[in-house]
């Protein structure tokens, strides 16, 4: 069986990244994430995503790598907003997106 390196997920993002570069990639994210934010109508800007305290230590002294990647992505999938419509969830800048072509369904 083939192991895979470990991957830590972004809190910001979602996605995976190697345990030396996840350093590397979170400020960068943030600032992305700052600058597509302000381009947002003022109703569907978001509040600055916090990273994640995680305390659980294994018993080698090192954090749970599964419970931080847990925390992680529960962090990165709350920045997602609700269609008014249909319930669905997106990123903010693609639900106005979505908005554009999600009609209500008709009544049957």
């Amino acid at each position: 069986m083939i192991r895979r390196p470990p991957a830590v997920v972004c809190y910001i993002c979602g996605r995976e990244y190697g345990t030396k570069s996840i350093s590397i990639h979170e400020p960068q994210c943030l600032k992305k994430w700052h600058n597509e934010n302000n381009l947002l109508p003022k109703e569907l800007r978001r509040p600055v995503p916090k990273k994640p305290e995680v305390r659980t230590i294994t018993a080698k002294g090192f954090y749970d790598l599964d419970a931080l990647n847990e925390a992680a992505w529960t962090s990165a999938h709350s920045q997602l907003v609700p269609c008014n419509v249909c319930g669905r969830t997106f990123l903010p800048d693609r639900l106005i997106v979505h908005q554009r072509s999600c009609k209500p369904k008709a009544a049957k």
